[in-house]
């Protein structure tokens, strides 16, 4: 069974008290997206593998550690989710980036598949997949279902802040998936929105709320 990770760290909460005001600019949105995005990715890969190789400093060779294996691929769902690509891709500058594309059914609240691009090489990579939000659940289930039918087997999932349902719906529908999570709010409303939430992420981050 998959770990579900709720971070507790002082400055995430911080921004993402920020990011729930209703008067905070889109810039200002935008860029906390970004920076909580990288704590939280410091986090996520806080077990992945280690290798040991030589190297030389300016006094004398030594052994260090790199990363084992293909590095990471980030995926973000499109399209709030890149900018939490934009901050892991601070802390992990040679990640691979995917996209996927998907959009709620506002009647059914579903996802809609639109687009799929990965990288060739994505299944033997650590794939990170990105939404701010995990409201229903829907978009990262799918999300999550067109990864592996795709092959790929070494999934976590990423976002800012979710609701328990979404949890609950993501952990039943994936169990091997770790899901990490920068705040578990109190439940979704009637039309499938967090409470209390802060509003629809795309149209905060690009300013068409």
């Amino acid at each position: 069974m998959a770990d579900v990770i709720i971070m507790d760290h002082p400055l995430i909460h911080h921004k993402l008290g920020i990011m729930r005001r209703k008067d905070t600019s889109t810039k200002e949105f935008r860029d906390l997206v970004t920076e909580v995005a990288m704590l939280i990715s410091y986090e996520a890969t806080r077990n992945l593998p280690l290798k040991d190789i030589e190297v030389e400093t300016p006094l004398t060779k030594t052994i260090a550690k790199e990363i084992a294996g293909k590095k990471l691929c980030i995926v973000p769902i499109l399209r709030a989710g890149l900018h939490m690509a934009d901050g892991i891709l601070n802390l992990i500058p040679n990640a691979k980036v995917g996209h996927l594309g998907l959009y709620r059914n506002e009647e059914t609240l579903e996802p809609v598949e639109y687009f799929c691009k990965l990288p060739s090489d994505a299944a033997d990579r650590e794939i990170f997949v990105l939404d701010p939000m995990l409201a229903t659940g829907g978009s990262a289930v799918v999300a999550i279902d067109m990864l592996k039918k795709r092959g790929i087997k070494k999934v976590r999932f990423l976002c800012l802040i979710a609701a328990p349902e979404g949890v609950e719906r993501l952990k039943k529908a994936h169990p091997d998936v770790d899901i990490y999570i920068g705040i578990l709010d109190e439940r979704l409303n009637e039309k499938g929105y967090i409470l209390p939430g802060l509003g629809d992420a795309g149209d905060r981050i690009y300013g068409t709320k």
